[in-house]
């Protein structure tokens, strides 16, 4: 009768904690992130009464008698199904479509895991989780714009006050130089180039008819001194009256401004024509870039890079978020604030980059809400309800019995 009474009381334990399990999911049902548990029973150890016997020529095997002595808990599994993605339309929200997790540090040299993607800038321009302040992992770029994704990582930090330029490398020229016109006579062209510095220099370009379907460029000043260059020659075709890629292009040398030196800028005339209509050469663009602050930033989605946006136009490579995948996520030790550790079942974290490897992509300006499905969760509560009462109905049955027990004395 005694045991009867232990194993609805164990039973009642264990229910609670299904219960306790169920509670914890529902709690988090709109946590960013959150991946619920699946609670799961086995049985307990049994007590052997009679081990049975084997058959014989003439009689018959007998089976084991064994009385079960209840439950105890066979997992918590935490489930790493995707979550659904959340528009929120602040950039700094990210989230992961795909297995991965993205990487913290808190500043004490450990590092934690999470799907949390919740970002904002710190004080100092890091990129850091929203609710602990950790910053997110990954590789900065170097000088030339390039991310070293076999490196170790870093932090994220965002150059807020920073300003690029860059210098004109090629300058593209389109029009027509006037076919009528007399062997000798000369067209003239201002054309805007950008140094290092994003200083603009004004470049006065001559064209001079030297022959049929030939002119030759030269420069006159630049910023107004005097500095003559043979720049070139264009030849077209008497055919069409149109560029000849065989007359290549012209380059010039321009003097930089302070603290910069000179650089040179490849003048592309395909855009040029010789017809008979009046000369309309003049620059039509330049890959230079006057001086700009960053005004923003965006995240690809497919590979985890950031990229600077700048008021000049510009965007340069900042960074690139890591992340990390394992084995076994469900083997991760939840330790709060959405954030994980590996144990010794998870496997060991294989860091790389959004979108190779296994890992997902990276989706700017949403973030992944939880995993937990309510309709499930309301039917397992009701369950861990009836199974505990299941159990108080034993306790009091068994109570019952051993009443009668008692009162067989009077």
């Amino acid at each position: 009768m005694l045991r009867s009474l232990f194993t609805a009381i164990n039973s009642l334990r264990y229910h609670q904690m299904y219960m306790d399990v169920v509670a914890d999911n529902l709690a988090n049902v709109n946590t960013p992130g959150f991946k619920g548990s699946a609670f799961t029973f086995k049985d307990q150890i049994a007590q052997l009464i009679s081990a049975g016997s084997a058959p014989t020529t003439t009689l018959g095997g007998v089976n084991p008698t064994q009385v079960g002595l209840g439950t105890n808990v066979g997992s918590i599994t935490r489930v790493f199904t995707q979550g659904a993605l959340q528009s929120t339309g602040r950039d700094l929200d990210i989230a992961i479509s795909g297995d991965g997790f993205f990487i913290y540090n808190d500043g004490t040299n450990q590092t934690y895991y999470s799907r949390d993607g919740g970002l904002t800038l710190d004080g100092q321009g890091y990129l850091v989780n929203a609710s602990t302040g950790a910053r997110i992992q990954g590789w900065m770029a170097n000088a030339a714009g390039v991310v070293n994704t076999a490196g170790g990582l870093t932090g994220i930090n965002i150059p807020i006050d920073a300003s690029v330029a860059r210098a004109t490398q090629n300058a593209f020229l389109s029009g027509n130089l006037d076919s009528t016109s007399a062997i000798g006579s000369t067209y003239n062209v201002t054309i805007g180039v950008y140094d290092a510095l994003g200083a603009l220099h004004s470049v006065a370009l001559q064209f001079t008819r030297s022959g049929a379907n030939q002119w030759t460029m030269a420069t006159t000043t630049i910023d107004g001194v005097a500095n003559v260059q043979n720049a070139g020659t264009v030849t077209f075709d008497p055919a069409t009256g149109q560029y000849d890629p065989a007359s290549g292009s012209g380059t010039i040398t321009v003097p930089g401004s302070t603290g910069t030196t000179n650089f040179n800028v490849t003048l592309n005339l395909a855009g040029l024509t010789q017809l008979a209509e009046p000369s309309t050469a003049a620059l039509n663009s330049q890959d230079g870039l006057a001086a700009g602050e960053l005004i923003g930033f965006n995240i690809s989605g497919n590979t985890g890079e950031l990229f600077g946006v700048y008021s000049n136009g510009a965007q340069r490579l900042i960074g690139q978020l890591a992340m990390a995948d394992f084995n076994n996520p469900g083997g991760l030790m939840r330790m709060g604030e959405n954030l994980y550790l590996p144990s010794l079942n998870s496997g060991v974290a294989r860091v790389g980059v959004a979108n190779t490897g296994g890992r997902g992509t990276v989706s700017s300006g949403t973030v992944e809400g939880s995993n937990v499905d309510m309709s499930r969760e309301f039917t397992n509560m009701i369950l861990a309800q009836r199974g505990f009462q299941a159990s108080t109905r034993i306790i009091t049955t068994s109570d019952e019995m051993l009443q009668e027990l008692v009162n067989l004395k009077r």
